[in-house]
């Protein structure tokens, strides 16, 4: 494999930094930092660059929050200035991440996402009689700084590029040596990346016929259940060995039960909407239409919120929960 070279050049270039501040602040124009970024954008743009070409650039001013969306999670945002800098290094390096991707990975990647993997993995509940459910322990949290610097040294050449990536690593840490923070773009990256690996790894050594990621969760279907026990317990070995990563408990079940995936459930020939997405589903529309009732949003707004979420539920079975839900709109 030739590791690419002279990229850094490509990302300090004026015209890739200025499309990156344009991808930065999308969705965020209101907010302060970003206002009085671009007052002085040129200035600010230039000052980046120089920061990058000598090397004097500080990284890790975080601020961190916390969602409930299903599970508890510790966000960690990055400053405006780093977030461009995300964007400035992914508009090059994108390519190269992504060529080492395997086609049934789905999280955080261009024409995949949520519901082509549940498209592919409802084929797969149709095709097999068996699946085993994997899932890593806290698996942002885990990420092994040195593996991760090690497997960027395979793909990439550039040194100030590679420097670049070790800065950004070792400004966050959960305990020594380990993690990456959840709201970076340059994790999802990294993080897709590091479990790369293991995708090769079960397509190419343990030739499992069928397979999908999305992010930490890993299904692997066969009709074969002892086959499909086996393979797991030589996956967890690799995950462990090679990664330094734990899973959790083993979910090996038939596919007439039900796979939970991505806030669904799957079944052969159906998929109905896991418990707490319907849950989360009423609860943000009743709050969407309290916020369009007492005019904190108008009508635009309003939208840009409910058809995401209407497009959430119907990927499954929900005719009747959605007909329900419009007539309580329609009768205030």
């Amino acid at each position: 494999m030739k590791r690419e070279d002279n990229l850094f050049e490509k990302i300090v270039e004026p015209e890739n930094l200025r499309l990156a501040f344009w991808k930065a602040r999308k969705a965020k124009d209101g907010k302060k930092e970003v206002i009085e970024f671009a007052k002085n954008l040129d200035k600010n743009l230039m000052n980046l660059r120089f920061e990058l070409l000598h090397g004097t650039l500080e990284l890790g001013d975080y601020h961190y929050f916390t969602i409930y969306d299903p599970k508890e999670r510790k966000i960690c945002a990055a400053n405006f200035k780093e977030r461009v800098l995300h964007h400035a290094i992914m508009n090059i390096c994108h390519d190269n991440f992504e060529k080492f991707q395997i086609c049934n990975s789905y999280a955080s990647r261009l024409n995949k996402g949520t519901y082509a993997g549940l498209k592919k993995a409802a084929e797969y509940q149709e095709k097999y009689k068996w699946y085993l459910k994997l899932d890593i322990k806290k698996y942002f949290d885990t990420i092994d700084h040195k593996i991760l610097k090690s497997q960027l040294c395979r793909r990439f050449k550039d040194k100030r590029l590679l420097s670049i990536f070790s800065q950004i690593i070792d400004s966050y840490k959960v305990e020594s040596g380990t993690g990456v923070p959840i709201g970076n773009l340059t994790s999802q990256y990294f993080a897709n990346h590091y479990l790369g690996y293991a995708d090769h790894f079960v397509k190419e050594i343990l030739n499992v016929p069928a397979y999908v990621r999305y992010m930490d969760d890993m299904i692997l279907w066969s009709n074969d259940k002892s086959g499909l026990l086996r393979n797991g317990r030589d996956f967890e070995s690799f995950l462990n060995d090679t990664l330094n990563l734990t899973l959790k408990l083993f979910c090996l079940n038939s596919v007439e039960k039900g796979l939970p995936f991505c806030g669904y459930n799957l079944f052969p020939h159906k998929i109905l909407l896991g418990k707490n997405s319907k849950k989360r589903f009423k609860s943000k529309l009743q709050h969407f239409n309290l916020k369009l009732n007492n005019q904190e949003w108008n009508q635009k707004e309003y939208q840009s919120h409910v058809l995401p979420l209407f497009a959430f539920v119907q990927h499954a079975d929900t005719f009747m929960l959605r007909k329900n839900q419009l007539k309580h709109i329609e009768n205030g």
